[in-house]
């Protein structure tokens, strides 16, 4: 995986990887939509993919993770992930999950357990 500060300057850098958009194709796509493989992902050629989205697959064959969470692993903005992961759901390679944290109703059991555990760090 690509190490955070690799590719020098970052303004360049996040042009190049974005190949020059700023909004991704998917509108949906936010900091904690979980991202999985597809059943396909493994069956579908790589070829046409770049460093960062090979990056992105591999950080993904262990466990889905939030957007937020790779961007954090690969050392990415949040705003290039998506562009990235909206492509990749593009070639059918990930699927993206609904936010787990839509509710109408809040568990006040719940917030105060990560309230405690916040506590104790």
């Amino acid at each position: 995986m690509s190490p955070a500060g690799h590719g020098g300057d970052r303004l360049v850098r996040t042009y190049v990887v974005t190949g020059g958009r700023d909004r991704p194709s998917r509108s949906h796509i936010d900091h904690i939509t979980l991202i999985t493989l597809t059943a396909l992902s493994p069956h579908l050629s790589r070829a046409q993919l770049n460093p960062e989205q090979l990056d992105i697959l591999e950080a993904l064959s262990h466990s889905c993770q939030s957007v937020a969470e790779l961007g954090a692993v690969l050392g990415q903005p949040v705003s290039v992930m998506r562009i990235l992961i909206a492509d990749l759901m593009e070639a059918d390679h990930v699927t993206a999950r609904q936010r787990i944290t839509d509710t109408t109703d809040l568990d006040r059991t719940l917030l105060e357990d990560v309230l405690a555990g916040l506590k104790r760090l």
